[in-house]
């Protein structure tokens, strides 16, 4: 009878673990909806994804050729807009070439990308730092879930895709890992 009773105090039907809320964000995404609400017993949901951010234009409308910037390698630059102008020089900005072989860490949830635990504190990670696999690199808070990120692979951070503060979709780049190769 002891076992019942517990059975009845589980979480209510009106709340979403992470686990289906993953889901549902995942369903949203795969399906390109642009706004959802949803209410259940006095909980109310709703997710809205600007038009901008979505990836499938409106008829008429040239398609986009994607939402996030794709690093470019130096030597795949595309040549200078304005006719006579000068090519950028390679040692200008070395953060915008990236190696084949970054390891891309992408948001796996929609949210809020915070960079450090609260707002004067120190950031999780900064650019060119090395991480090792399990180190937090960030949080990204849904539905006022603070979700640490951790580093999948050991290696040098080269590249950080977004601002703390700033809202990421599922799947958007956060950071690129050059990983440290052991011999």
């Amino acid at each position: 009878m002891a076992e019942k009773k517990r059975n009845r105090t589980a979480p209510s039907e009106h709340e979403l673990n992470l686990e289906e809320l993953q889901k549902l964000i995942d369903m949203l995404a795969e399906r390109e909806v642009t706004e959802f609400e949803m209410e259940r017993n006095g909980l109310r949901l709703r997710f809205r994804r600007d038009r901008a951010v979505s990836n499938a234009p409106e008829a008429n409308e040239p398609p986009d050729k994607g939402s996030y910037a794709e690093p470019v390698r130096l030597d795949q630059a595309p040549a200078p807009a304005i006719p006579g102008a000068p090519a950028p020089l390679a040692t200008a900005e070395p953060s915008a070439a990236i190696a084949e072989d970054v390891f891309i860490i992408k948001s796996p949830i929609v949210g809020t990308f915070y960079s450090s635990p609260a707002p004067n504190a120190p950031h999780f990670v900064n650019l060119h730092e090395v991480v090792q696999v399990g180190q937090v690199l960030c949080i990204v808070e849904a539905m006022k879930l603070m979700n640490e990120i951790e580093s999948e692979v050991a290696g040098e951070i080269v590249r950080i895709y977004i601002e703390s503060g700033q809202p990421v979709e599922y799947g958007q780049p956060l950071f690129a890992i050059q990983p440290s190769h052991k011999k």
